[in-house]
């Protein structure tokens, strides 16, 4: 395609683990279906998902040393101008002020679109006011993957140029073997194990108090990340080894989702987390905390899944012995779980983001 209109830059940390990575990869066949000539530039070195168009992966050209970083932001305004890209979605988390400057500046008159996927704001954007309209002026435009952060974003900064666009999923309607190294029953967390956000403690903390496994059933963390060993020796600490397993990550989740009694988000905070859009996507209900955000816009309590107080181990684990339990109220869940989704298929997201880009 010749036309600069048609050439958008999605900017992101990697295409790892991670639900915003997830986006990016996903984001990336939204546009190319819309005709959109997509180029994906990651700063690190991780690619686990799939994506559409062409990768510019600084991480594996350029050693990750604070020394080469100003390398790296020159190789983008490099990129960008030899491809006549006009359009920019920066993806990344946002957390140095002159670093972020620094790309604006590289950025320049193109047009600018700045994720923001956490409740946690200062992932972001600048706890300053003044510092965070330096760097996002009338020109740039702000999009939340939640109705709640936009609110709380509007409230603090008052920032006009605003939309929030859901996370999309892709409704599963493929059945797969169940893999080799799961038990019979199961309930399921998968993503990245990061304690400090996921809160995983909490979540086997509220497994064994529940005492389901008794009854057959095992916790199974499917997923990789900086806590891994942190869980590993916890699991031993806990003498809990027969009943919480770890399995490796795996870039398609679906053939252990579809086989799980359930699966479980005990985070701390969140975004718009794409593992609650997936279990549902694959017809399996979820059990969520009410943490700030997202969960509360997926999950209709005892409709879809079960949603619970944040950070509350007895009410967690009494969610784990109701749908261990209760088969009526979880085939009802289960039942409702893919149509709850439907506004947020691929095609209703893919409508939203041609309106924003083409206006």
């Amino acid at each position: 395609m010749n036309n600069n209109k048609n050439k958008v830059a999605i900017i992101s940390s990697s295409l790892g683990i991670g639900g915003a990575e997830r986006f990016a990869s996903s984001l990336s066949f939204i546009l190319y279906d819309l005709g959109y000539e997509v180029h994906s530039i990651i700063i690190n070195n991780k690619v686990d998902y799939e994506y559409k168009g062409t990768l510019l992966n600084l991480g594996k050209e350029i050693q990750n040393d604070w020394k080469k970083k100003f390398k790296k932001a020159f190789l983008v305004k490099q990129y960008l101008d030899k491809h006549n890209i006009n359009i920019i979605i920066d993806n990344r988390t946002r957390l140095q002020f002159v670093r972020d400057l620094v790309f604006k500046l590289i950025y320049g008159n193109r047009k600018c679109y700045n994720m923001i996927h956490s409740s946690k704001l200062e992932m972001y954007l600048p706890q300053s006011v003044f510092l965070a309209k330096i760097l996002y002026t009338n020109k740039d435009f702000l999009i939340y993957v939640s109705n709640d952060i936009e609110k709380t974003c509007k409230k603090k900064y008052n920032f006009k140029n605003t939309v929030t666009i859901n996370n999309s999923i892709e409704i599963a309607n493929v059945k797969y073997q169940k893999p080799f190294n799961l038990p019979d029953k199961y309930f399921l967390f998968f993503g990245r194990f990061d304690e400090k956000v996921k809160n995983l403690t909490l979540m086997m903390d509220s497994f064994l108090e529940s005492k389901i496994y008794e009854n057959g059933y095992q916790l199974i963390l499917m997923g990789d990340g900086e806590d891994k060993e942190y869980i590993k020796e916890l699991i031993k600490e806990l003498n809990s080894e027969e009943f919480i397993k770890i399995i490796p990550f795996n870039n398609n989740p679906l053939p252990y989702l579809q086989y799980a009694r359930s699966t479980v988000l005990s985070s701390r905070f969140e975004g718009f987390p794409m593992s609650l859009l997936e279990s549902l996507a694959s017809g399996i209900p979820v059990i969520a905390v009410d943490c700030p955000t997202g969960p509360r816009e997926i999950v209709i309590d005892k409709f879809n899944g079960l949603l619970i107080e944040n950070n509350n181990k007895f009410l967690l684990s009494e969610a784990f012995k109701k749908f261990a339990f209760d088969d009526e109220l979880h085939q009802f869940c289960k039942s409702n779980s893919k149509k709850s989704i439907e506004h947020l298929s691929v095609l209703e997201i893919s409508k939203q983001w041609k309106n924003v880009l083409k206006n």
